[in-house]
């Protein structure tokens, strides 16, 4: 069996829109990663773009991406125009990834790579900078997640008019914070999608 931070071999993912439409996303055949699927992510876009329940602006926007994989999500938004992306991830195999991927983007440079164990870390989140967007795409069977949700709130790195976008199995339950508000789901196939944010 190989080990899980070999990478051998790539599966090839692409950019749906935006400047970089059409581009190759690289994704290791032998890691365990679980991109979002091109009809998943560009759902998740329309209700970015065309929803009544909450306003943002993603070329004005900074993003911040945690459990970002090989970066489908982040990719996408600088494709769209955002301002900034912050991508988190624990394992560095993947951000070797990652690091590949967004190089192959030309004149592209208002992004970090932190490579960061959310998970085990919860007092990780000292931002200087907020967020618009904060997206998490944890592991499927991730008990931890009311836990990473209330230290975001905590930190206060999202804006006030921010919104928190997480990617979860369809028949995951978990258990939110208090503060934590969910005002939209969806379901595509086996993903379902979460859109809330925080309430005083």
């Amino acid at each position: 069996m190989q080990k899980r931070h070999r990478l051998q071999s790539y599966k090839l993912m692409r950019i749906i829109s935006g400047n970089f439409k059409g581009k190759k996303i690289l994704k290791p055949k032998n890691l365990i990663t679980r991109p979002l699927k091109d009809l998943t992510k560009e759902s998740i876009f329309n209700i970015i773009n065309h929803s009544n329940k909450f306003s943002i602006d993603i070329q004005k926007s900074t993003v911040l991406d945690l459990f970002s994989g090989v970066g489908s999500f982040g990719i996408e938004c600088l494709s769209r125009g955002a301002k900034y992306v912050t991508f988190v991830d624990n394992y560095s195999d993947v951000t070797e990834v990652l690091k590949k991927n967004l190089s192959s983007l030309s004149n592209i440079n208002n992004y970090e790579i932190l490579q960061k164990d959310i998970i085990q870390d919860l007092q990780f989140i000292n931002f200087k900078k907020k967020f618009d967007i904060i997206f998490l795409d944890p592991p499927y069977k991730l008990k931890e997640l009311s836990k990473i949700l209330k230290n975001i709130y905590e930190q206060k790195c999202l804006k006030s008019d921010g919104i928190l976008i997480i990617h979860r199995h369809k028949k995951e339950v978990d258990l939110h914070p208090k503060k934590f508000k969910i005002i939209e789901e969806k379901k595509y196939g086996i993903s379902k999608i979460i859109f809330g944010l925080f309430i005083d």
